[in-house]
């Protein structure tokens, strides 16, 4: 009788990494993930055009910004910890971008706002207590349970991270509408995915990097799924969405 274990599985594809289409495979997404990775941390870019132009923030939350911020440097540290060129050099324009969308949310931001969720300075602290934190953790631990640590940190932060769509695909189902999801931005989601957990699998080995994508490829898969359901209107709403597992590696 056949027994379903996900982790041997892995495990057995991993060996497959000796071969070498899957070698060939692995280095084709070494390549292309950092790119893909780029092309998502830029996509907030034309909402924060649009709060310019009209010259304030509405209802669009400051989290998916800070969030950026803070798992970006969460995954810097565990690529430095980790010797990772790809990792932590892909996520160096993630922290960068994250702050200038933060100073520029704030330029237009009500003084008392308080639906950010919370106000900018409690961001502002969280974000600082998560950067105090893992460098902390870097320095102080040894580097193999620096390792552990902030990897796990980084898991959690991806997981969390999710809360966005999987809300957009709850209102979807409601509403029998998934404008709430905009289809681009879902498919360059799901190939970020992909490449990522490929990459983590048959070239990194690291369960780190393959599982909180591979929970992204499958959200994302999901999302696609209610867009064929219900479609996709024209106007989707980019700012649900942004919120969520876009800020995976």
């Amino acid at each position: 009788k056949a027994i379903f274990v996900p982790g041997r599985i892995i495990n057995d594809m991993s060996s497959m990494s000796d071969s070498p289409l899957v070698t060939g495979l692995a280095h084709l997404c070494g390549i292309a993930a950092p790119i893909v990775s780029f092309t998502v941390v830029l996509s907030p870019i034309s909402t924060l055009r649009k709060v310019a132009n009209e010259k304030k923030t509405g209802n669009l939350p400051l989290l998916p910004y800070t969030s950026m911020i803070s798992n970006g440097f969460v995954w810097i540290i565990y690529g430095l910890l980790k010797s990772e060129r790809k990792i932590w050099v892909t996520n160096v324009p993630g922290v960068i971008l994250g702050c200038y969308y933060a100073y520029e949310y704030k330029k237009y931001c009500p003084k008392n706002a308080t639906n950010l969720p919370g106000t900018f300075s409690q961001h502002v602290n969280a974000v600082s207590f998560i950067v105090a934190f893992t460098l902390l953790t870097a320095f102080v631990l040894s580097r193999e349970a620096a390792v552990s640590l902030v990897g796990m940190e980084g898991v959690v932060f991806c997981v969390l991270l999710f809360s966005s769509p999987l809300a957009a695909m709850r209102a979807v189902i409601q509403t029998r509408s998934a404008k709430a999801i905009p289809l681009p931005f879902t498919l360059v989601s799901l190939l970020n995915c992909t490449l990522w957990s490929v990459l983590g699998i048959f070239e990194m080995n690291d369960v780190m990097v393959y599982v909180p994508n591979l929970l992204g490829f499958l959200a994302s898969v999901a999302q696609l799924v209610l867009i064929s359901l219900y479609g996709c209107s024209g106007s989707s709403s980019t700012v649900v969405r942004e919120g969520g597992s876009n800020f995976l590696l």
